[in-house]
């Protein structure tokens, strides 16, 4: 963060300085994930009142405190810490006129696209991004308050759960270069349908200067029709046809993309270290956004090459001692991530022999269609051939019905829980066998994944 004095702050925000300090550090409002020297953020939640978590804070380094009563730190005093959060980062982009905000939003695929965006602009400049997927109202502004006067690219994830929450984001980081990925179905509980979701997607690019650049997807219709909604300039990223335009894509034994990127004419080959049947797509955007920000193709190509995953449990590939693989995507899921792993779970085990078993749990936040949702995730786990089908708690039971009325269909195991299929599952796989596992983030199944990798002693390690 640029250096602030508190009056200079509680000016910005609106606020009551009470005492005084200098922050030079970030801005947080977890004492595990501390920022030195940095400004803590106290909300006042529901449950949880971050006030009661000061002195922790000052322990871990923070000089000064953002709530709504004054502490024992130092403290600016704001009616809403979480309004007056983002204004304070909106002021530090206007400090930085020289850094080059580049924002993202998609139903899926936005934490690896910014981790390739992030790692590739990284060789050009000074980098600041999202860590996690921390892309909320919350998120971007502690992301923005990363930022310093060195900083040249501030990659940011966008979020949202309803119209109007990615141009509110916006205007505490307005984009230079903004791109839409896709519209999914992903909270389609909240917003009631795929044509609400893309309004509200495509408010990240209406936010745009007409200096600035929109990254579409020429490959989802929803995000194509976009367009006419920015008078920036409109680059695409997809297969035949976009700006930037994969082809030739091919896939190894452990599931890693290979591929050749086309921008105006030329070509480069791109050899992608991370697993998963979505990879070209999530570096074929960054490279779309690298592009727009003023890197070359050969650059570009190769920075996505040498790419490690940088957000834990997203198709993280590890392996037993005895051999045993291991793929723990379990940060997230919806329909569409759910196919996508699933399709690189089966085409690992066609390539490699082994047999395949997919480790899955409830999908979160799809509303009415949930239960169909759930079923046809079966179905598509059958009709890809998967060998062993084990869903974990009672709310992913229709996976496995959807499974076993499918043709083809093999093993299916319902379990009521983590420890249930824990137990089944160190007693039935082995070396010769591939294990995916995903769900949403509430169902923490990261814990079975670990337990596969190093449980009754045999010690693993990762390899992507």
């Amino acid at each position: 963060m640029i250096e602030m004095t508190l009056a200079e702050i509680a000016e910005v925000v609106g606020g009551v300085a009470h005492g005084d300090a200098v922050v030079t550090g970030g801005a947080f409002i977890d004492t595990r994930t501390p920022e030195p020297s940095g400004l803590f953020v106290a909300i006042a939640g529901e449950r949880v009142d971050g006030h009661d978590f000061v002195a922790a804070a000052g322990a871990a380094g923070a000089v000064a405190v953002l709530g709504s009563r004054p502490t024992e730190l130092p403290t600016i005093v704001v009616p809403d810490a979480t309004a007056a959060l983002g204004l304070l980062a909106r002021h530090v982009v206007d400090r930085l006129p020289d850094v080059v905000v580049l924002a993202m939003t998609g139903s899926q695929g936005k934490t690896g696209t910014k981790d390739y965006l992030a790692h590739v602009l990284s060789e050009s400049g000074p980098t600041v991004a999202t860590r996690g997927n921390f892309n909320n109202e919350l998120g971007v502004p502690l992301t923005v308050l990363r930022a310093t006067p060195e900083t040249r690219y501030l990659v940011v994830e966008m979020g949202a759960r309803g119209v109007g929450h990615i141009a509110r984001l916006c205007a505490i980081a307005p984009p230079r270069i903004a791109a839409v990925l896709n519209v999914g179905t992903a909270h389609i509980g909240e917003f009631g349908s795929r044509e609400a979701i893309a309004v509200a997607k495509g408010e990240i690019i209406e936010s745009l200067p007409p200096a600035g650049t929109a990254v579409l997807n020429a490959d989802d219709d929803m995000v194509a029709a976009m367009a006419p909604r920015t008078g920036a300039t409109v680059r695409t990223f997809g297969t035949t046809g976009a700006d930037v335009a994969v082809s030739e894509i091919t896939t190894d034994d452990l599931g890693r993309q290979s591929f050749v990127l086309a921008h105006r004419g030329a070509y480069a080959s791109v050899h992608l270290a991370q697993v998963g049947a979505f990879q070209w797509r999530n570096a074929s955007a960054a490279a779309a956004m690298a592009l727009a920000a003023g890197l070359d193709l050969d650059t570009v190509a190769d920075s996505l090459a040498d790419a490690l995953p940088a957000s834990r449990w997203r198709m993280e590939v590890g392996e037993r001692a005895d051999g045993l693989v291991v793929v723990n995507d379990a940060y997230n899921a919806n329909p569409e991530s759910m196919k996508a792993a699933v399709e690189t779970l089966a085409g690992m085990g066609e390539r490699s022999g082994r047999r395949t078993i997919a480790v899955l749990g409830t999908m979160l936040e799809l509303g009415a269609g949930a239960l169909g949702a759930h079923r046809d995730v079966g179905r598509f786990v059958a009709d890809q051939g998967v060998d062993v089908l084990l869903t974990v708690g009672p709310a992913a039971d229709a996976i496995s019905e959807g499974y076993a009325g499918a043709a083809g269909g093999g093993v299916t195991i319902t379990t009521a829980g983590r420890d249930e299929a824990v137990a089944w599952l160190r007693h039935n796989v082995s070396a010769a066998d591939v294990v995916l596992v995903k769900a949403s983030r509430g169902a923490a199944l990261e814990v079975i994944a670990d337990d596969l990798l190093t449980g009754d002693g045999k010690e693993g390690r990762r390899t992507t």
